[in-house]
């Protein structure tokens, strides 16, 4: 983690590329983009970019380490693209005016810019409120000629036009308020549990973007004073295309992401290490990403449910299952051929077997 002379990223090009080299795994043009930051609690003040931060697994501020990272999703597979360490500006010497800090927008349109340089262009670019309120983070996004669907918070100003043919500036909730209850389409999302929600789509104007975006008011009941969540959304892609089903269904591959996060924190220890500079940080979580990309590989082309499973592997779980049955057998199948090696090291080192 500290010592060994590899590089993070070149790994991961590799690891890409090996994606790249089947066609059950392939990366094609035209998937959708995941921007997501996640964070965990860490004590102390000695590992890099350790801060008080709002760490969103817990849903509050305390110390913790952030990363960003972009993500993949296709329709067929969950994929990682890449990560950065975000350096909270008090785990900095000069705080904010050090070099090394970099703003979250900032980590992540160098992650994009990442994917851009490798040929992978997505059709759509998903992203929160903490990107989608940033309108320097939404230009540097079309400069790039990239769709993008993201997150408004509710006190975002835009610009309408009233019954008078005149413009004004409002909240974004007080439109939701204003707008009448025909203006809302009920839209029924298949989840685990099904799902209903409202949505009315609206052409604005926004400060600093040239010409209309389409705002989608998303609520969980059919009137505004009735809700009890109500979300806004922002989009750069045709009004045409973006309908009010087509916005809540499409902003809905966000949580593949979280089911990574899940993942990769529960099975393969994300977050539990016991290292603290920023480089042997991200090689821990280069590592994480190699160990989730290996099991989605053989998920995908059938290389342990051919010999190590009895039923298809349609969780990670199940795959992880197999992988470790087939690591079990293949160390007992060692352990058979090269005892006297096990037991030369029992005996200078103490090992037993358990």
């Amino acid at each position: 983690m500290t010592e060994a002379p590899w590089e993070a990223q070149e790994i991961n090009e590799r690891r890409l590329k090996v994606m790249n080299q089947c066609s059950q795994t392939r990366i094609s043009r035209g998937f959708t983009l995941i921007v997501d930051d996640s964070g965990h609690r860490k004590s102390g003040n000695f590992t890099a970019g350790v801060g008080r931060q709002y760490i969103g697994e817990i849903g509050k501020t305390d110390n913790g380490i952030v990363v960003v990272t972009t993500h993949l999703y296709d329709g067929k597979k969950s994929l990682p693209l890449d990560i950065e360490l975000y350096q909270h500006a008090s785990s900095l010497p000069q705080g904010k005016k050090d070099i090394e800090f970099k703003k979250k927008p900032e980590l992540a349109l160098s992650l994009i810019d990442r994917s851009l340089i490798r040929g992978y262009r997505p059709g759509i670019v998903l992203i929160d409120g903490g990107y989608g309120n940033n309108t320097t983070f939404l230009l540097e996004l079309e400069k790039r000629k990239l769709k993008y669907l993201g997150g408004l918070a509710k006190n975002r100003k835009v610009i309408t036009q009233t019954e008078a043919n005149k413009l004004q500036e409002i909240r974004l909730d007080k439109l939701a308020q204003s707008l009448p209850i025909k203006g809302f389409t009920p839209i029924q999302l298949n989840l685990d549990k099904p799902k209903t929600v409202w949505v009315a789509t609206v052409e604005v104007e926004l400060p600093q973007l040239e010409g209309t975006r389409t705002i989608a008011i998303v609520m969980n009941a059919s009137t505004f004073d009735s809700s009890s969540d109500i979300d806004y959304f922002i989009t750069n892609v045709d009004s045409s295309i973006a309908t009010a089903e087509w916005i809540v269904t499409t902003y809905g591959q966000r949580n593949w992401v979280e089911v990574f996060y899940r993942e990769a924190k529960g099975w393969l220890g994300l977050s539990e290490y016991q290292v603290r500079d920023s480089r042997s940080l991200i090689r821990h979580f280069m590592l994480v990403f190699c160990a989730y990309t290996f099991v989605l590989w053989h998920t995908k082309t059938g290389g342990l449910r051919r010999r190590w499973a009895s039923k298809p592997l349609n969780t990670f779980t199940d795959a992880l299952e197999a992988f470790r049955t087939a690591m079990s057998f293949r160390f007992v199948e060692w352990l058979n051929h090269n005892q006297d090696v096990f037991l030369a090291y029992k005996a200078a080192l103490g090992f037993i077997w358990a």
